[in-house]
């Protein structure tokens, strides 16, 4: 989100911060193969890939999605994304699932992300 080549982002159970990401998941797997190891003798890759690094560059309105059960993305990273983008001014929404895992499976739930989406884009689509 920091470039003009979007009008318009939504991110869904996204990681933020790599680092605490790290220390907060069960799928170390993940990270230390993407970045050669851990956030302790490799922290410039876990930097490099952060969204959290580069903050004060963000200038996209983004919908960030979250959901309080994603036990693989803990909603700490959604929480995070989302107070950056306030703090730095950035137009932004944050559409929290308190029932929900890292997909979105009950019907209710899955009308209101898809109005919820729809919507944002056709705000941002046009302008």
């Amino acid at each position: 989100g920091h470039t003009n080549r979007f009008k318009g982002l939504v991110t869904h159970d996204g990681v933020f911060d790599q680092v605490s990401m790290y220390g907060a998941t069960e799928e170390l797997w993940f990270p230390e193969g993407e970045f050669g190891g851990d956030p302790y003798r490799h922290p410039e890759l876990y930097h490099k890939w952060s969204p959290s690094a580069f903050a004060k560059y963000f200038k996209t309105p983004t919908l960030v999605i979250h959901s309080q059960k994603d036990f693989r993305v803990p909603v700490t990273q959604g929480f995070q994304m989302f107070t950056a983008l306030q703090r730095m001014g950035v137009p932004s929404k944050l559409l929290y699932f308190p029932d929900e895992g890292h997909f979105i499976t009950k019907p209710q739930n899955a009308r209101l992300w898809w109005n919820t989406v729809l919507g944002w884009i056709a705000e941002w689509i046009n302008k």
